[in-house]
């Protein structure tokens, strides 16, 4: 299996729902954007594609400022598609460190010029 990466983003007002929190969008972007990375750096020469997160649950609200830690973890390489855990923590304020804040696993599916499904060459 490929190694953890980790990455970092901070919470800033553009971010934010009408409520002041993070919008769950922008963190569903982020988890996208960052495991898209991981998967294309994991196995290069593929196209992917998402293909669905499971259990996208939002359990705390994440405030203006926090600086939020993804850890991306390759759990599964199949004939075609790709699975990945990416887990959320707060790295700011005592109520959020360390804490996971959100986690959902992610698949990604290779496909060819025409986009339809190829197989991944290991």
């Amino acid at each position: 299996m490929a190694n953890k990466m980790q990455h970092y983003k901070i919470v800033l007002p553009e971010h934010l729902n009408d409520y002041g929190f993070l919008f769950g969008g922008n963190l569903l972007k982020w988890v996208d954007e960052i495991a898209y990375i991981r998967v294309t750096l994991d196995l290069p020469g593929h196209k992917f594609v998402t293909i669905g997160l499971d259990e996208v649950e939002f359990k705390y609200q994440i405030a203006r400022g926090q600086i939020l830690c993804f850890e991306c973890e390759q759990t599964r390489v199949g004939a075609t598609s790709a699975t990945y855990h990416v887990s959320v923590t707060g790295q700011r304020y005592e109520t959020n460190e360390g804490r996971i804040l959100f986690e959902t696993n992610i698949t990604f599916v290779a496909v060819d010029e025409k986009g339809k499904k190829t197989v991944i060459d290991k």
